[in-house]
């Protein structure tokens, strides 16, 4: 069996134990699953929070609770439902979810096409002709809010060109939203969700950093911000309807911790792959490289976290993709759009393999397990 993290590094998350009747936090060692919950760890949450998380996991051997092909094969077969086995979860609990929008130029483009084409990709062909005879590559090299910036956007606004995706791709604001609630994110293995009214839709695959509550990065998963382009693109007042719905966030498989193999550096120059097979044998691949965004995540952060605004659990931080797919999966001029049945497959060399089949938000399990039957289980167990 294809191993879904790579054999090095030091990975943490979250396993269903129907046994104990909820979420364990767990660390991957030698290709063993060990649960690490105490007092100290009783939420990923905690563990984040701590100076030094690699010291904290040396200090605490666990529990072995089975290999993890085992804990896979398991959560393959429930499709990440929480039943009578031990399944992969989110790796995040506590902390909100946050997104960044349009940090990479080629989706920033993409986001303008939407916005003009008012959500209808048939005449999307056509706008994103006209914008690139305007702007080409023109904005692949300005950082965002500086006076080249500037400049352009007085360009832009006299071609008639502007947009509001374009200022939050090179001006001076981030754009950060809420993804998902806290423990609303599903895993490994699970059914991501489309909202049934969508029919122009698209997964975005991203690096997750794994921030805690005084903003300080403590290690990265994947992560696929799963996107309506028909909903967004009607209006960017829909943006929770097109981000928030039921299984449309997943994370996974873990959290690489920062340690002495791994750190923001490794993060910067990473470069994700996806490939979405569809049950009716159709075939897409795309990448993405964390060397072309526009943002540095330390901005991003520092944009999402601080006086302003205050995480005490922390967060989990999707950073946007270069990835737009604009390939015809059917009739000519009408783009790419998920199938009902599609695997996705996103993958890192340094993070691992993040796998999961498209559903309907509707079909998808719902989401029953919250922060009150967090609290509830671990105290019942002792644990707070």
């Amino acid at each position: 069996m294809e191993r879904i993290i790579p054999d090095t590094g030091r990975f943490v998350g979250r396993v269903w134990r129907p046994d104990l009747g909820g979420a364990s936090i767990v660390e991957i060692r030698d290709g063993q699953v060990f649960d690490v919950t105490c007092k100290n760890i009783p939420t990923m949450r905690d563990l984040l929070e701590h100076d030094d998380p690699p010291r904290l996991l040396r200090e605490n051997s666990g529990e072995q609770i089975g290999s993890l092909d085992e804990i896979v094969e398991a959560t393959r077969h429930s499709c990440g439902v929480m039943v009578e086995a031990d399944v992969l979860l989110a790796p995040f609990d506590l902390q909100a979810v946050k997104a960044c929008g349009v940090t990479f130029v080629g989706s920033m483009v993409e986001r303008v096409i939407e916005e003009r084409a008012a959500g209808d990709f048939s005449l999307a062909a056509a706008i994103r002709e006209r914008i690139g005879r305007s702007i080409g590559n023109n904005l692949r090299n300005i950082v965002p809010g500086s006076a080249e910036a500037s400049k352009v956007k007085d360009v832009l606004v006299e071609e008639g060109l502007w947009s509001q995706y374009l200022e939050v791709g090179i001006g001076p604001d981030a754009e950060i939203f809420t993804k998902a609630q806290p423990m609303a994110s599903v895993g490994w293995g699970a059914e991501i969700g489309l909202h049934p009214i969508s029919v122009w839709n698209n997964p975005e695959p991203e690096i997750v950093l794994a921030v805690d509550s005084k903003g300080r990065i403590k290690g990265a998963a994947l992560g696929n911000d799963v996107n309506l382009r028909d909903v967004e693109g009607r209006s960017a007042l829909l943006l929770g309807k097109a981000k928030d719905n039921n299984a449309s966030s997943a994370i996974g498989p873990f959290i690489r911790l920062f340690d002495e193999s791994f750190d923001l550096n490794h993060v910067r120059e990473a470069d994700i792959e996806l490939v979405v097979v569809g049950e009716d044998g159709y075939r897409l691949e795309g990448a993405s490289s964390m060397r072309e965004i526009s943002r540095d995540p330390l901005d991003l952060v520092g944009q999402a976290i601080g006086r302003h605004h205050q995480y005490p659990e922390g967060m989990a931080l999707f950073m946007g993709t270069l990835f737009a797919p604009i390939e015809d999966r059917d009739d000519p001029g009408q783009g790419f759009t998920h199938k009902l049945g599609d695997l996705v497959t996103i993958k890192s060399a340094m993070l691992g393999t993040l796998e999961n089949t498209v559903r309907l938000s509707t079909e998808c399990p719902e989401w029953t397990f919250g922060t009150t039957s967090l609290m509830r289980n671990l105290a019942s167990r002792q644990l707070l």
